[in-house]
């Protein structure tokens, strides 16, 4: 199947897990979804299939990896396209530092030539398209020239898509979640790896929160990815569709979007999932909204709980209503 990056929302850990993903797609049928990161080391050593089990719903979905071992990554990438993933992107813009230890995530930056090995591995593994999510540059590594330079090299093995989040990495001093607000945005550097390479298609990340901006960005690279603003505040979502992608307007409010996911709720309650497993993604739908707060802090303080089920959703439904 062909699939639009115009909109995607990006990889976040312990967010876009697979109930996140079947929750985001409510609002849109056309947003591309990724994964949170899984390493290829824990394919190859650990249970796989509870890895890379998703639901047939979340289409179009990329599976997101991190490593550095040529190999090793092609070997996981046949196996995310084996279990039906549309794209496989790489790892090479996080920079935590579980990610650095393992030699994979924004400090394979300054090894341009270990991450081409690694893409025409990967591509070479599977038939669906291989991308890479980087940074604008990492510590003193972070020269317009250096960007361009690392873009073009693994261009070269066979990544035509680039996702680039529009801040440098900062790996020694800043934490994963500084790293994602103190380093400056530089938007005008992303725009300028389209310019130099037209060829490729070349999605922006970092700091975007409305559609208004979403707009302005597709008028100068191909598409653009939303992270932390979609998950904390889903329901800008629900104009992505109309406002992209054509389609008609849909006018659903946000308890009818949380209605249509009742039932994956309810059916992973059956399979014996904690409610708090569904229900911690769901915690933004009534941002800024009349009685959010309330439905916030029943949800919170009520679906942990022993035999938690389905009517605690229905009682925190009822402050909104």
């Amino acid at each position: 199947m062909s699939i639009s990056h115009k909109f995607c929302v990006a990889p976040m850990m312990d967010w876009t897990d697979r109930h996140d993903r079947v929750f985001l797609r409510q609002f849109s049928k056309h947003s591309l979804l990724y994964t949170e990161m899984v390493t290829s080391a824990a394919l190859r050593h650990g249970d796989a299939a509870y890895l890379l089990n998703y639901n047939v719903e979340e289409h179009p979905v990329a599976l997101q990896l991190g490593g550095s071992n040529p190999a090793e990554l092609a070997e996981a990438s046949a196996l995310g396209e084996k279990a039906g993933y549309d794209e496989i992107n790489l790892n090479v813009g996080c920079p935590s530092d579980r990610v650095q230890s393992g030699s994979f995530g924004a400090c394979l930056m300054a090894e341009p030539d270990l991450v081409a090995r690694c893409i025409s591995a990967m591509t070479s593994a599977v038939s669906i398209p291989v991308t890479v999510k980087c940074r604008i540059g990492i510590d003193d590594r972070d020269s317009e020239e250096e960007l361009l330079d690392f873009v073009g090299t693994v261009a070269s093995a066979g990544c035509s898509l680039f996702i680039v989040h529009a801040r440098k990495a900062i790996l020694s001093g800043l934490s994963p979640k500084e790293n994602r607000q103190v380093p400056p945005l530089n938007y005008d550097r992303v725009y300028r790896v389209k310019q130099a390479f037209p060829n490729l298609e070349i999605i922006i990340n970092g700091g975007i929160t409305t559609l208004e901006e979403t707009k302005q960005h597709l008028s100068r690279v191909d598409g653009v990815m939303l992270g932390r603003e979609a998950y904390q505040n889903p329901f800008i979502m629900h104009e992505v569709d109309s406002a992209l992608f054509g389609q008609e307007i849909d006018n659903r409010s946000r308890l009818n979007y949380l209605e249509a996911y009742l039932p994956y709720i309810e059916g992973q309650l059956k399979q014996g999932l904690p409610l708090q497993h569904m229900s911690r993604h769901i915690l933004g739908l009534f941002k800024g909204e009349k009685g959010g707060k309330q439905y916030r802090r029943h949800i919170s303080e009520n679906s942990h709980l022993k035999d938690a089920g389905l009517d605690v959703i229905l009682d925190a439904m009822k402050l909104v209503a």
